[in-house]
């Protein structure tokens, strides 16, 4: 997967699960950089204010995210199918030393994986559009995995980014709200925050606002 825009573009009718290491090796092959290398803007606003612990950066891409948090000081492992991704993130975090040691990259099919329970103090998904079926079960795991007084940030594009001119996929069954999402946690384990969030994005020098689904959920301790 990527850091980005987590959903492939070019074939809209091919089943999800043929989108696979091989898919997404080659997508990050044909180009010596996807990414701009910076974190996705919603990360850095709502980790601000957090303590630096354990995070799991879900779906890394070439590790604009993971570079970033391990800069703050987080102990990051960083996520991805894609081995060309985690290769080419791997280059990008060695020029800081002291962060690259902070990060581990790791190689795995996330609509297979199911990372540790109750291990990391922030788990971050950024654009992980699948369809319901896939990102459902995901995202519950997701939330499993965040330890008691631990933050789930889960950020997406907002369904209503179809009628907006940006660049998306025919797909509506990839796209979903924060209030959705927060329908997966139980609401006594959880402290939630979910917004709609307006962003404005260049497409072809074209200045459109977007929105952005986003749900921060603090597990209670």
């Amino acid at each position: 997967m990527t850091s980005h825009d987590h959903q492939p573009h070019d074939t809209p009718g091919q089943a999800f699960t043929e989108y696979d290491q091989t898919y997404w090796d080659a997508f990050y092959n044909d180009r010596p950089s996807v990414w701009s290398g910076q974190p996705n803007a919603q990360l850095v606003t709502e980790v601000a204010d957090l303590t630096p612990g354990t995070a799991l950066d879900v779906g890394c891409g070439e590790g604009g995210d993971a570079i970033w948090l391990a800069r703050q000081g987080w102990t990051v492992t960083a996520v991805d199918i894609s081995q060309v991704a985690l290769t080419r993130g791997a280059e990008n975090a060695s020029t800081d030393q002291a962060s690259a040691a902070r990060i581990t990259w790791t190689r795995q099919n996330l609509l297979e994986w199911a990372p540790p329970v109750s291990s990391f103090d922030l788990i971050s998904a950024q654009f992980m559009h699948l369809p319901k079926e896939e990102r459902e079960p995901l995202f519950t795991r997701l939330a499993a995995a965040v330890a008691p007084g631990g933050t789930l940030l889960i950020v997406g594009h907002h369904p209503t980014d179809m009628e907006s001119g940006a660049h998306r996929p025919p797909r509506s069954d990839l796209f979903y709200t924060a209030e959705e999402i927060g329908l997966l946690l139980d609401p006594g384990q959880w402290d939630m925050v979910t917004e709609s969030r307006e962003r404005v994005q260049t497409h072809d020098g074209e200045a459109l606002t977007i929105h952005d689904a986003v749900l921060r959920a603090r597990r209670r301790s």
